[in-house]
Protein backbone atom coordinates (compact mmCIF):
# COMPACT_ATOMS: atom_id res chain seq x y z
CA UNK A 1 0.00 0.00 0.00
CA UNK A 2 1.03 3.48 -0.92
CA UNK A 3 2.00 5.32 2.74
CA UNK A 4 1.88 8.81 1.56
CA UNK A 5 5.45 9.69 2.13
CA UNK A 6 5.36 8.25 5.83
CA UNK A 7 6.10 4.88 7.61
CA UNK A 8 3.35 2.71 8.93
CA UNK A 9 3.39 0.97 12.45
CA UNK A 10 3.94 -2.50 10.49
CA UNK A 11 7.12 -1.31 8.68
CA UNK A 12 8.14 0.46 11.94
CA UNK A 13 8.38 -3.10 13.51
CA UNK A 14 10.29 -3.99 10.88
CA UNK A 15 13.51 -2.16 10.80
CA UNK A 16 15.99 -3.09 12.82
CA UNK A 17 16.10 -0.86 15.73
CA UNK A 18 12.88 -2.02 16.85
CA UNK A 19 13.42 -5.89 15.39
CA UNK A 20 16.45 -6.05 17.54
CA UNK A 21 13.91 -5.46 20.48
CA UNK A 22 11.82 -8.97 19.70
CA UNK A 23 8.50 -7.14 19.26
CA UNK A 24 5.55 -9.07 19.96
CA UNK A 25 2.00 -7.29 18.76
CA UNK A 26 -0.67 -8.08 22.09
CA UNK A 27 -3.70 -6.20 20.30
CA UNK A 28 -5.07 -4.55 17.18
CA UNK A 29 -2.99 -6.49 14.75
CA UNK A 30 -4.86 -5.47 12.03
CA UNK A 31 -3.90 -1.88 12.65
CA UNK A 32 -0.86 -1.48 11.80
CA UNK A 33 -1.32 0.01 8.53
CA UNK A 34 -1.58 3.19 10.52
CA UNK A 35 0.86 5.86 9.81
CA UNK A 36 3.54 7.18 12.09
CA UNK A 37 3.78 11.12 12.02
CA UNK A 38 6.52 10.90 14.32
CA UNK A 39 8.26 9.06 16.98
CA UNK A 40 8.35 10.21 21.16
CA UNK A 41 10.05 8.69 24.09
CA UNK A 42 8.64 8.88 27.48
CA UNK A 43 7.57 8.11 31.02
CA UNK A 44 5.39 11.06 32.34
CA UNK A 45 2.30 9.96 33.59
CA UNK A 46 0.97 13.33 31.84
CA UNK A 47 2.69 12.16 28.51
CA UNK A 48 -0.82 12.01 26.70
CA UNK A 49 -1.67 15.58 26.62
CA UNK A 50 1.76 15.95 25.18
CA UNK A 51 0.90 14.00 22.49
CA UNK A 52 -0.85 15.58 19.47
CA UNK A 53 -1.86 12.37 17.25
CA UNK A 54 0.02 9.58 15.09
CA UNK A 55 2.94 9.51 17.15
CA UNK A 56 4.23 6.28 17.70
CA UNK A 57 4.86 6.32 21.88
CA UNK A 58 8.05 3.95 23.47
CA UNK A 59 8.35 3.75 27.00
CA UNK A 60 9.10 1.36 29.32
CA UNK A 61 5.90 1.60 31.22
CA UNK A 62 6.93 3.70 34.29
CA UNK A 63 4.38 6.17 33.61
CA UNK A 64 1.24 3.73 32.98
CA UNK A 65 0.55 3.71 36.95
CA UNK A 66 0.74 0.53 39.21
CA UNK A 67 -3.16 0.11 39.56
CA UNK A 68 -5.40 -1.39 36.93
CA UNK A 69 -7.76 1.68 37.39
CA UNK A 70 -4.50 4.13 36.48
CA UNK A 71 -3.54 1.51 33.89
CA UNK A 72 -6.39 1.78 32.12
CA UNK A 73 -7.01 5.71 32.37
CA UNK A 74 -3.74 5.60 31.17
CA UNK A 75 -4.17 3.98 27.71
CA UNK A 76 -7.86 5.52 27.04
CA UNK A 77 -5.83 8.88 27.52
CA UNK A 78 -3.57 7.74 24.60
CA UNK A 79 -6.31 6.02 22.53
CA UNK A 80 -8.19 9.39 22.85
CA UNK A 81 -5.30 11.58 21.52
CA UNK A 82 -5.27 9.06 18.33
CA UNK A 83 -1.61 7.89 18.50
CA UNK A 84 -0.51 5.21 16.11
CA UNK A 85 0.57 2.70 18.75
CA UNK A 86 2.35 2.07 22.36
CA UNK A 87 5.26 0.31 22.53
CA UNK A 88 6.29 -0.92 25.80
CA UNK A 89 10.00 -2.55 26.42
CA UNK A 90 9.76 -5.09 29.04
CA UNK A 91 12.44 -4.81 32.09
CA UNK A 92 12.43 -3.43 35.62
CA UNK A 93 9.04 -2.01 35.55
CA UNK A 94 6.87 -4.92 33.76
CA UNK A 95 8.42 -8.55 33.69
CA UNK A 96 5.42 -9.07 31.35
CA UNK A 97 2.15 -6.20 30.25
CA UNK A 98 -0.83 -6.47 33.07
CA UNK A 99 -4.11 -7.55 31.42
CA UNK A 100 -5.63 -4.47 32.74
CA UNK A 101 -3.11 -2.56 30.20
CA UNK A 102 -3.94 -5.47 27.30
CA UNK A 103 -7.37 -5.33 27.95
CA UNK A 104 -7.94 -1.76 27.75
CA UNK A 105 -5.53 -1.43 24.93
CA UNK A 106 -8.05 -3.66 22.98
CA UNK A 107 -11.17 -2.27 24.05
CA UNK A 108 -9.70 0.84 22.92
CA UNK A 109 -8.58 -0.10 19.58
CA UNK A 110 -4.97 0.80 20.03
CA UNK A 111 -2.18 -1.45 18.83
CA UNK A 112 0.18 -2.71 21.71
CA UNK A 113 3.30 -4.23 21.56
CA UNK A 114 6.43 -5.16 23.79
CA UNK A 115 9.38 -5.58 23.47
CA UNK A 116 11.27 -8.66 25.14
CA UNK A 117 14.85 -7.00 24.52
CA UNK A 118 15.91 -3.85 25.55
CA UNK A 119 16.44 -1.41 22.78
CA UNK A 120 18.30 2.37 22.47
CA UNK A 121 15.30 4.65 22.08
CA UNK A 122 17.33 7.35 20.32
CA UNK A 123 18.35 4.82 17.76
CA UNK A 124 15.15 3.68 17.34
CA UNK A 125 13.42 7.20 16.85
CA UNK A 126 16.27 8.58 14.69
CA UNK A 127 16.06 5.06 12.10
CA UNK A 128 11.94 5.96 12.17
CA UNK A 129 12.47 9.43 11.75
CA UNK A 130 15.14 9.32 8.84
CA UNK A 131 12.22 7.03 7.14
CA UNK A 132 9.54 9.48 8.00
CA UNK A 133 11.96 12.74 6.61
CA UNK A 134 12.91 10.26 3.18
CA UNK A 135 9.08 9.97 2.31
CA UNK A 136 7.80 13.14 2.43
CA UNK A 137 10.98 13.86 0.60
CA UNK A 138 9.81 11.28 -2.18
CA UNK A 139 6.79 12.69 -2.44
CA UNK A 140 8.28 16.14 -2.96
CA UNK A 141 10.23 14.67 -6.03
CA UNK A 142 6.96 13.19 -7.48
CA UNK A 143 5.36 16.26 -7.24
CA UNK A 144 7.94 18.63 -8.82
CA UNK A 145 8.10 16.25 -11.49
CA UNK A 146 4.64 16.94 -12.71
CA UNK A 147 5.32 20.40 -11.73
CA UNK A 148 8.42 20.09 -14.77
CA UNK A 149 5.92 18.29 -17.12
CA UNK A 150 3.29 21.10 -16.40
CA UNK A 151 5.95 23.93 -17.12
CA UNK A 152 7.35 21.95 -19.93
CA UNK A 153 3.87 21.41 -21.71
CA UNK A 154 2.80 25.09 -21.61
CA UNK A 155 6.39 26.40 -22.65
CA UNK A 156 5.87 24.04 -25.50
CA UNK A 157 2.52 26.40 -26.67
CA UNK A 158 -0.12 24.09 -24.59
CA UNK A 159 -2.36 25.70 -22.29
CA UNK A 160 -5.24 24.84 -19.09
CA UNK A 161 -6.48 21.36 -21.48
CA UNK A 162 -2.74 20.02 -21.81
CA UNK A 163 -1.82 21.10 -17.70
CA UNK A 164 -5.56 19.24 -16.61
CA UNK A 165 -4.57 16.03 -18.54
CA UNK A 166 -1.44 15.58 -16.92
CA UNK A 167 -2.45 15.71 -13.52
CA UNK A 168 -5.26 13.88 -14.61
CA UNK A 169 -2.76 11.13 -15.66
CA UNK A 170 -1.07 11.34 -12.33
CA UNK A 171 -4.02 10.94 -10.51
CA UNK A 172 -6.04 8.71 -11.94
CA UNK A 173 -8.65 10.53 -12.02
CA UNK A 174 -11.46 12.74 -13.30
CA UNK A 175 -9.58 17.10 -12.69
CA UNK A 176 -11.61 20.35 -13.51
CA UNK A 177 -11.37 23.70 -13.61
CA UNK A 178 -14.31 25.42 -12.10
CA UNK A 179 -15.14 29.25 -11.80
CA UNK A 180 -15.04 30.53 -8.07
CA UNK A 181 -18.98 30.04 -7.67
CA UNK A 182 -18.61 26.33 -9.40
CA UNK A 183 -19.39 26.59 -13.31
CA UNK A 184 -17.29 24.54 -15.12
CA UNK A 185 -14.48 25.63 -17.61
CA UNK A 186 -12.99 22.71 -18.54
CA UNK A 187 -12.22 18.76 -17.95
CA UNK A 188 -9.77 16.16 -17.99
CA UNK A 189 -10.00 12.27 -17.16
CA UNK A 190 -6.92 9.70 -16.96
CA UNK A 191 -5.83 8.65 -20.21
CA UNK A 192 -5.09 5.04 -18.27
CA UNK A 193 -7.56 2.32 -16.49
CA UNK A 194 -10.48 1.12 -16.82
CA UNK A 195 -13.20 2.68 -19.25
CA UNK A 196 -16.14 4.40 -17.24
CA UNK A 197 -17.93 7.10 -17.56
CA UNK A 198 -16.00 10.99 -19.29
CA UNK A 199 -15.46 13.30 -16.95
CA UNK A 200 -17.95 15.58 -18.13
CA UNK A 201 -20.44 13.30 -17.40
CA UNK A 202 -18.45 12.38 -13.55
CA UNK A 203 -19.02 16.47 -13.42
CA UNK A 204 -22.64 16.56 -14.03
CA UNK A 205 -23.62 13.39 -11.86
CA UNK A 206 -21.45 14.56 -8.91
CA UNK A 207 -20.82 18.42 -9.39
CA UNK A 208 -23.27 19.37 -11.62
CA UNK A 209 -26.12 20.15 -9.05
CA UNK A 210 -25.56 23.77 -6.94
CA UNK A 211 -25.25 21.90 -3.19
CA UNK A 212 -22.56 19.33 -4.64
CA UNK A 213 -20.49 22.39 -5.59
CA UNK A 214 -20.83 23.89 -2.29
CA UNK A 215 -19.96 20.45 -1.17
CA UNK A 216 -17.38 18.32 -2.26
CA UNK A 217 -17.78 14.53 -2.70
CA UNK A 218 -16.03 12.74 0.15
CA UNK A 219 -12.23 12.36 -0.63
CA UNK A 220 -11.79 15.20 -2.97
CA UNK A 221 -9.16 17.76 -3.51
CA UNK A 222 -9.82 21.66 -3.97
CA UNK A 223 -7.13 23.96 -4.81
CA UNK A 224 -7.83 27.71 -5.36
CA UNK A 225 -6.16 29.45 -8.56
CA UNK A 226 -4.86 32.26 -7.70
CA UNK A 227 -6.53 35.57 -9.70
CA UNK A 228 -3.48 37.76 -8.68
CA UNK A 229 -6.07 41.01 -8.15
CA UNK A 230 -5.90 43.01 -5.00
CA UNK A 231 -6.39 41.71 -1.76
CA UNK A 232 -5.03 37.58 -0.61
CA UNK A 233 -8.45 36.24 -1.49
CA UNK A 234 -8.82 36.94 -4.98
CA UNK A 235 -9.54 33.67 -6.89
CA UNK A 236 -9.52 32.84 -10.43
CA UNK A 237 -10.81 29.72 -10.50
CA UNK A 238 -10.68 26.68 -8.48
CA UNK A 239 -8.71 23.35 -9.25
CA UNK A 240 -11.10 20.19 -8.52
CA UNK A 241 -10.15 16.65 -8.11
CA UNK A 242 -12.61 13.80 -7.39
CA UNK A 243 -11.92 10.31 -6.12
CA UNK A 244 -13.56 8.12 -8.94
CA UNK A 245 -11.14 5.54 -9.86
CA UNK A 246 -8.92 5.45 -6.85
CA UNK A 247 -8.22 7.38 -3.30
CA UNK A 248 -6.47 10.87 -3.70
CA UNK A 249 -3.86 10.87 -1.50
CA UNK A 250 -0.88 13.97 -0.35
CA UNK A 251 1.26 13.71 -3.08
CA UNK A 252 -2.11 14.21 -5.12
CA UNK A 253 -3.08 17.18 -3.46
CA UNK A 254 0.83 18.67 -3.05
CA UNK A 255 0.75 18.24 -7.53
CA UNK A 256 -2.51 19.88 -7.84
CA UNK A 257 -1.01 23.24 -5.81
CA UNK A 258 1.79 22.53 -7.73
CA UNK A 259 -0.31 22.61 -10.79
CA UNK A 260 -2.35 25.44 -9.62
CA UNK A 261 0.39 28.03 -9.96
CA UNK A 262 0.90 27.37 -13.86
CA UNK A 263 -2.57 27.52 -14.74
CA UNK A 264 -3.01 31.31 -12.91
CA UNK A 265 -0.31 32.30 -15.19
CA UNK A 266 -1.76 30.46 -17.98
CA UNK A 267 -5.24 31.92 -17.16
CA UNK A 268 -4.01 35.42 -16.48
CA UNK A 269 -2.22 35.60 -20.05
CA UNK A 270 -5.31 34.59 -21.46
CA UNK A 271 -7.59 37.50 -19.97
CA UNK A 272 -4.36 39.93 -21.11
CA UNK A 273 -4.64 38.70 -24.51
CA UNK A 274 -8.27 38.86 -24.73
CA UNK A 275 -8.22 42.58 -23.32
CA UNK A 276 -5.48 43.45 -25.94
CA UNK A 277 -7.56 41.81 -28.61
CA UNK A 278 -10.58 43.79 -27.55
CA UNK A 279 -8.59 46.73 -27.67
CA UNK A 280 -7.51 46.36 -31.27
CA UNK A 281 -10.98 45.82 -32.07
CA UNK A 282 -12.08 49.14 -30.60
CA UNK A 283 -8.96 51.20 -32.02
CA UNK A 284 -9.74 49.23 -35.74
CA UNK A 285 -13.65 50.31 -35.58
CA UNK A 286 -12.82 54.01 -34.32
CA UNK A 287 -10.40 54.15 -36.59
CA UNK A 288 -12.38 53.23 -39.31
CA UNK A 289 -15.55 55.29 -38.14
CA UNK A 290 -13.26 58.85 -38.15
CA UNK A 291 -12.42 58.12 -42.13
CA UNK A 292 -8.66 56.66 -41.06
CA UNK A 293 -9.22 53.61 -42.78
CA UNK A 294 -11.31 53.04 -46.35
CA UNK A 295 -14.45 51.21 -45.71
CA UNK A 296 -14.19 46.84 -46.51
CA UNK A 297 -10.66 47.21 -45.39
CA UNK A 298 -9.65 43.57 -43.46
CA UNK A 299 -8.97 44.21 -39.71
CA UNK A 300 -5.33 43.30 -39.47
CA UNK A 301 -5.39 40.75 -36.50
CA UNK A 302 -2.09 41.12 -34.06
CA UNK A 303 -0.23 38.57 -32.88
CA UNK A 304 -1.05 40.06 -29.43
CA UNK A 305 -4.90 39.03 -30.10
CA UNK A 306 -4.14 35.76 -28.38
CA UNK A 307 -5.59 32.42 -29.52
CA UNK A 308 -9.15 30.86 -29.87
CA UNK A 309 -8.26 29.04 -26.56
CA UNK A 310 -7.95 32.54 -24.70
CA UNK A 311 -10.98 33.74 -26.42
CA UNK A 312 -12.99 30.29 -24.92
CA UNK A 313 -11.63 30.56 -21.70
CA UNK A 314 -12.66 34.21 -21.03
CA UNK A 315 -15.79 34.08 -22.51
CA UNK A 316 -16.44 31.32 -20.05
CA UNK A 317 -15.98 33.67 -16.83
Amino acid sequence: METEGGITVRQALELPGLRGGLPEVLTCADRLDRMVRWVHAGEAPNIPALLKGGELLLTTGLGLGTRPAEQRAFIRRLADRGIAALVVELGPRFGRLPSAIVEAARTAGLPLVQLHREVPFVAVTEEIHTEIVNGHYALLRRAEEVHRRCTQAVLGGGGVPQVLGILADFAGNPVFLETPDGRLLFAAGPGTGPAGAGPLQVWEGLRGARAARAAPPAGAVLVEVPGGGPGTGSVRARLVLLAVSGSLLTVHRMAAERAAGILAVVLMQARQEEELAARGRGDFLTDLAEGRIAPGTPPRRPASWGSGRAEILCSRW
